[in-house]
């Protein structure tokens, strides 16, 4: 889900957007980064609203949040591990019903905000962007961002996600092309990556509706686990050719992510060795009533069916922790899914995966490996919130 979100509230978008400082809602009542916050007339997520593509694929502005994710585990020509990171990130300002017939020129109705990041060995790169944009224009293509569906295409200023499927009855994600540039300490850093889907579309909870609270709050969320990426790595003044894996996620929703008890979340995706995937989610902080943390999870074949896995099918335990950015963050997990005779020891082998953005949170790649046996049994992406 994440995969977020890191997406920063109302408040505290518009006030990046305009360069200033603005203070965080206490966590005790509104959750990471506002996200508890309640938020009244927008469209709300809910099970029974069918997935319809292309649509889905671009923006829900009646909706206040939702985001356009890719991770991506990479290898160079020596073999050596490289991670790279892409979002885009929507947030509508005010529900539908307060916003003006006929938005004036000026209009900033939806704001924007972008992340990317490289990661190789103890280097890890982190960029961050914003921007907004009017609801509807006679001419998007000229918006600094936004997303297309015809072709598709999300974009915020020259970091972009576009498709390269010419062909209407395919779907546009099957074949993209993903560019972005930046520059930290005077290095530039940043990726041209070509993805093609070599598997469908998966949806997550009950088809595309994710439920995530123990009182029906969820999102709309599915993914493209299957993407086979090459291309172009550029990192402390080297370029390097790579191929390896990506994970795309889609999701959104309205009125709260978290509710105002739950602190954060931690978010594992996993390609594992015999072609499978897996995901698997925490929400940290169960409920009002005194329950435990809510999880969820999906097994996904190689073929692309989905199983999927409630708190009685799946845990995510904590084993080791490392101090990151004066924070101590649980960098080594065990995951198990023992209906599937699942027993994964997920651990980071780098730990400065610090994303020092708005919303400061932790990304970066992880291997898994058998418990028992220790054989490397799948690699892929954690990310945590609030802590």
């Amino acid at each position: 889900m994440r995969r977020w979100m890191t997406c920063l509230p109302i408040a505290l978008l518009t006030a990046a957007l305009a360069g200033c400082e603005a203070e965080s809602p206490p966590a005790s009542s509104q959750g990471f980064a506002g996200l508890g916050s309640e938020t009244e007339g927008f469209r709300q997520a809910a099970p029974g609203s069918p997935l319809r593509f292309p649509e889905d694929h671009g923006p829900h502005p009646d909706f206040r949040i939702e985001w356009w994710y890719l991770t991506a585990n990479l290898e160079d020509e020596t073999g050596e591990s490289l991670g790279v990171q892409w979002t885009l990130f929507r947030q509508a300002q005010l529900p539908p019903a307060d916003r003006a017939e006929t938005p004036g020129p000026w209009a900033a109705e939806q704001l924007w905000m972008a992340h990317i990041a490289v990661s190789r060995r103890e280097t890890h790169r982190v960029a961050e962007r914003f921007a907004r944009s009017p609801m509807a224009s006679n001419e998007p293509s000229r918006q600094q961002a936004g997303v297309n569906l015809d072709p598709f295409h999300a974009w915020l200023d020259d970091w972009r996600l576009e498709s390269r499927v010419s062909n209407p009855q395919r779907d546009p994600l099957s074949r993209l092309e993903l560019e972005a540039m930046a520059e930290m300490d005077g290095e530039p850093f940043g990726y041209r990556l070509d993805l093609i889907a070599e598997g469908p579309l998966v949806f997550h909870g009950e088809d595309g509706f994710n439920q995530k609270t123990v009182d029906g709050e969820g999102s709309m969320y599915y993914s493209q686990p299957f993407f086979r990426v090459s291309g172009e790595v550029t990192l402390d003044g080297t370029s390097r050719q790579v191929t390896g894996r990506a994970w795309l996620d889609r999701e959104w929703w309205s009125s709260r992510m978290l509710e105002p008890w739950q602190t954060g979340w931690d978010w594992i995706s996993l390609h594992l060795a015999d072609g499978r995937k897996l995901m698997a989610y925490r929400l940290r902080g169960g409920s009002d009533r005194g329950e435990g943390d809510y999880l969820f999870g999906n097994l996904i074949s190689p073929q692309g069916s989905s199983t999927s896995l409630g708190s009685t099918e799946i845990s995510l335990t904590p084993l080791a922790t490392s101090t990151v950015a004066g924070r101590d963050l649980p960098t080594r997990w065990r995951l198990e899914v023992p209906s599937q005779h699942l027993d994964l020891e997920v651990e980071a082998p780098h730990a400065n995966r610090w994303m020092d953005t708005s919303v400061p949170y932790w990304e970066g790649q992880v291997i898994a490996r058998d418990r028992e046996s220790g054989e490397t049994l799948g690699e892929g992406y954690l990310e945590m919130t609030g802590y």
